[in-house]
C-alpha cells in the first residue's frame, strides 16, 4: 500500500465536506460497527465492508457455505438502524409480484389498489437469492439500479436509504439458478464472511448459546442519521490521479487474457463510490489510492467472468484482481517517483498531516 497524501496533488484540503464528515459520522458508524461486531464475533473486516456499502449508497452480496452467519450478519446490521426492514426468502415457487407488489381490484372503489411487495422497505433482505428463478430474480432490477418500481405502467419509488443484503451458497448447486451477470453488477461488493477463528468461536458459544443475541438487539441509529452520512459521504474528494487510477484497474480487466467477460463502466462508479465511503470511514475527507486498491477485490471480482483455460487452470476472479493490483502503477504525490503496486518499488513517505474537521 502505498502512502500517499491526495490533497498534495490539488492544492489543499476540501472544504465543505468537514462540516458534514466527522464526529456525527464516527459516532453513528461505531455505534452501528459495535452493534454488529456484538452478534458477529471476530469479522471486523467484513463488518466495515458491509457499512462501507450502506454509506456508498450500494448493496451487499454475502457469499459462503451454510452456517457461517450470512443472514445473521445481514439481519445485525438492518436491526442496528431504526429503519423499515423486509426479509425474503427466495424459492422456486416465489413469483416477481410477492418481491414488487400487485394491482388488486377494489369492489367498493371500482378501482385497482396498489399493494406494495416486499421491496418497499429500506433495508431488504434476500436469503439464498439464487434458489429463485431468473424471472423472479429479474424483479430487482430496476429497484437496485433506479431505487424506484414500475407496476402496471405507474412508477413508485423507494424509500431512503435503500439497500439490498443478499446471500447464497456458493457449493450447493442442487436447485439454484445463478445469477446472471447483470444481477451481479448491480451489487456493489461480494464478501465471504468464512470461518471464525477457535477464540471467536469459543466466544460464540457463549453468546449464541442461550439465546440468540438478535432478540435484545436495539437500533443504535436511526434512518435520517443515515441518509444525512451518505449525503456527506458524496462530498469526498477524489483527485484525478486516483480517479483515473480506478479507471485504469477496471479497463484492465477487459483486455486481460484469463477473463472472457471484464467489469462495466459501473463497477469503476461502484468503485469510487466504495472508495469515497472508505475514506469517510477512516476519518478523511479525501481519497487515496489506498482505498481503491483496499476494495477492487471485493467490488470487482464476483462480476468477472474467467475464461474455459483459466478456469481448467484453477485461476480465480480474485487471483486475476490482485494480479492487476501488482501490474497498475500507483499515482504518487506530486514530486514523486510512481511504483507498481504489490512489486517492490514503493513510493516515499509523503509528509501525513492530520485532515482538518475529522
Amino acid at each position: 500500500m502505498t502512502t500517499y497524501d491526495d490533497r498534495a496533488s490539488h492544492g489543499g484540503t476540501p472544504t465543505g465536506v468537514s462540516s458534514r464528515v466527522g464526529d456525527d459520522l464516527t459516532a453513528t458508524v461505531e455505534r452501528v460497527r459495535g452493534s454488529v461486531e456484538g452478534v458477529i464475533e471476530g469479522k471486523p473486516e467484513v463488518v466495515r465492508l458491509a457499512l462501507t456499502v450502506l454509506l456508498a449508497e450500494g448493496h451487499l452480496l454475502i457469499e459462503d457455505v451454510p452456517g457461517v452467519g450470512k443472514t445473521m450478519l445481514a439481519k445485525a446490521l438492518a436491526r442496528s438502524i431504526d429503519c423499515s426492514v423486509r426479509r425474503i426468502q427466495f424459492t422456486p415457487d416465489l413469483l416477481p409480484s410477492d418481491i414488487t407488489g400487485v394491482s388488486i381490484w377494489d369492489q367498493q372503489r371500482r378501482d385497482f389498489e396498489f399493494k406494495p411487495g416486499a421491496i418497499f422497505a429500506q433495508i431488504v433482505i434476500g436469503d439464498e437469492i439464487n434458489r429463485a428463478s431468473p424471472k423472479t430474480q429479474s424483479a430487482l432490477l430496476e429497484s437496485m439500479e433506479e431505487r424506484q418500481v414500475t407496476i402496471d405502467g405507474q412508477t413508485y419509488e423507494l424509500p431512503s436509504p435503500f439497500m439490498v443484503v443478499a446471500t447464497q451458497n456458493p457449493v450447493e448447486m442442487e436447485g439454484t439458478y445463478p445469477l446472471p451477470e447483470a444481477q451481479r453488477d448491480r451489487f456493489m461488493a461480494r464478501v465471504s464472511v468464512g470461518y471464525p477463528s477457535v477464540e471467536a468461536e469459543l466466544q460464540m458459544l457463549d453468546i449464541h448459546g442461550g439465546v440468540s443475541p438478535l432478540e435484545d438487539l436495539q437500533p443504535v441509529a436511526h434512518a435520517h442519521e443515515i441518509v444525512k452520512l451518505v449525503e456527506a459521504v458524496r462530498g469526498v474528494h477524489v483527485s484525478e490521479p486516483v480517479r483515473r487510477y480506478a479507471v485504469e484497474l477496471v479497463a484492465a480487466t477487459r483486455t486481460h487474457p484469463d477473463l472472457r467477460l471484464g467489469a462495466s463502466p459501473r463497477a469503476t462508479l461502484h468503485l469510487l463510490r466504495a472508495a469515497k465511503a472508505s475514506a469517510a470511514l477512516a476519518g478523511r475527507e479525501y481519497a487515496l489510492p489506498d482505498d481503491v486498491q483496499a476494495l477492487a477485490v471485493a467490488v470487482l471480482a464476483h462480476r468477472l467472468l474467467p475464461t474455459a483455460q483459466a478456469q481448467l487452470n484453477r485461476r480465480t476472479a480474485e487471483q486475476v484482481v490482485l494480479e492487476i493490483l501488482q501490474h497498475t502503477p500507483v499515482p504518487a504525490a506530486p514530486g514523486q517517483q510512481g511504483g507498481l503496486g504489490g512489486l517492490g518499488r514503493t513510493i516515499p513517505a509523503y509528509p501525513q498531516q492530520p485532515p482538518r474537521g475529522l
